[in-house]
């Protein structure tokens, strides 16, 4: 019998930076699915079971920490989530961190940084 792998729901806009990170995890590993948007994400989070969420602050619907309180609000658990961003500055990561992400991470997000949030967040293949 296979073990299952750990699923990362991956939330960007942007193909190239989704894929970039997909192919990241997958390598090391991880199995992914993806959403571009807030209302995508919800969707998703509805729909299956992950075991975390990288998700970026800037989507075509809004505020992509829409999707921690909008997934409680439909009576979901959002997985431990690790914000995408490219602002990086204080008031930024104190947001995510109250909105109750579990890391802020920089792009360009370094393979050894993504992969060591994931680990801090109990989320290891």
């Amino acid at each position: 019998m296979t073990a299952r792998r750990p699923t990362v729901l991956i939330v960007d806009d942007s193909a190239l930076v989704a894929d970039a990170l997909g192919v990241l995890l997958e390598a090391s590993g991880y199995a992914t699915g993806n959403a571009t948007t807030v209302a995508d994400a919800l969707t998703a989070l509805r729909n299956e079971r992950y075991d975390a969420m990288l998700l970026d602050l800037t989507l075509p619907d809004g505020d992509g920490l829409e999707v921690l309180g909008g997934a409680e609000d439909a009576g979901v658990t959002p997985p431990p989530t690790l914000a995408l961003t490219g602002h990086d500055d204080p008031a930024t990561a104190a947001r995510c961190r109250e909105a109750g992400c579990v890391a802020v991470l920089v792009k360009p997000v370094r393979r050894i940084a993504l992969l060591g949030a994931l680990q801090g967040a109990g989320v290891a293949p």
